[in-house]
């Protein structure tokens, strides 16, 4: 099995094209419809890297990022899908590798998510 990739993404559609996608390159993929559900799942599944949408209902993805840097010892990389291509800077938190703008280009998702597998 390959790598294993958490998808923390509310839009139920987004979220099965997303794994759909990993799943026939060969990434093992689990999904959290929110922020809460997703820190759950890093817990649990342990994953190599995380997809984070950044509008989610409880709890959003600058929260979860916060949250996450506190529970893990070793940084999971983290690649932001936002719907505003201009917040670059509030993207320089820790452990965010990098953003890309929805809708989703899987050639440049499958790019970033070779490049953050690679740099660990």
């Amino acid at each position: 099995m390959g790598k294993k990739i958490l998808i923390v993404e509310d839009d139920p559609v987004n979220s099965k094209l997303i794994q759909a996608n990993l799943d026939k390159e060969g990434y093992e993929t689990v999904a959290a419809m929110d922020g809460e559900v997703g820190l759950q799942k890093v817990q649990e599944d342990r994953p190599d890297l995380i997809i984070l949408d950044v509008e989610m209902p409880r709890m959003n993805g600058y929260t979860f990022i916060t949250q996450l840097n506190k529970m893990v010892e070793k940084k999971i990389p983290v690649i932001v899908l936002t719907a505003h291509s201009d917040m670059q800077p509030i993207f320089q938190l820790n452990g965010v590798r990098t953003y890309l703008v929805k809708p989703v280009d899987f050639e440049k998702l499958y790019e970033s998510i070779v490049k953050c597998l690679s740099e660990d």
